[in-house]
């Protein structure tokens, strides 16, 4: 089992920052890509926080144990990454649909987003101990859950209404993502195998990154053959 994490970790790391690099290379100005290309790099940049202590404590002499403090450093910020992940899929969502107004609905995310970081900043979560407090995951993955809600909702609406073949399974890609990491975060601790969900939730996220990365390949060989 720790052969098959490591390669997969490694490799997920590498390909969504690869694949985001390629997109913010190749953009050539266009804001979409250039927005998918930052997100994908985020992604992958702040997972390697949390994967690269995980795959060095599972081959180190100590383990987990001797390693908590670097392994709860990476998940505080694999939180705040990923908060920002999503604020930049939801200007993702804004450019790709030409939403011009619904200035609530922004200030929305970003009030959500602030209290989710704020939550995460928050002594109480004791990232560092072995002994972190459930309710506290509980508590900032509140307003995290609501931001992903509002952006399935937006991507089914709008891929739905503007027949988008592309990002027609968008919205279910974010959903997987979501449905595998709530119980993780519910029941890993008294359940360890249950956390073995984050493979088929990365999986998710490649999923996302890929959307985006396959539409811009498209493009780009269509000009070509013009």
């Amino acid at each position: 089992m720790y052969y098959f994490e490591t390669i997969f970790d490694i490799s997920y790391l590498f390909l969504v920052v690869t694949l985001g690099g390629i997109m913010l290379y190749k953009s050539n100005g266009n804001k979409q890509y250039q927005l998918f290309g930052l997100m994908a790099v985020i992604l992958g940049c702040g997972d390697a926080f949390h994967l690269v202590p995980r795959v060095y404590s599972m081959w180190s002499e100590g383990g987990f144990e001797a390693n908590i403090v670097a392994l709860g450093t990476g998940q505080f910020i694999t939180s705040i990454t990923m908060t920002a992940f999503y604020v930049v899929l939801y200007y993702i969502w804004r450019k790709r649909y030409n939403i011009t107004k619904q200035n609530g609905l922004t200030i929305s995310m970003i009030v959500l987003a602030v209290v989710r970081i704020a939550l995460c900043l928050a002594p109480q979560n004791a990232w560092t101990s072995p002994a972190a407090p459930l309710v506290w995951g509980i508590y900032r993955n509140i307003p995290f859950a609501i931001m992903g809600i509002i952006i399935i909702v937006l991507f089914y609406q709008q891929s739905h209404k503007n027949n988008d073949k592309s990002f027609r399974f968008m919205w279910l890609a974010i959903t997987l993502s979501f449905a595998f990491y709530v119980p993780v975060v519910l029941f890993a601790k008294e359940f360890p195998p249950i956390g073995a969900l984050m493979l088929p939730k990365t999986l998710a996220y490649v999923w996302i990154v890929w959307m985006g990365f396959s539409e811009m390949k498209s493009k780009i060989h269509k000009k070509k053959l013009k």
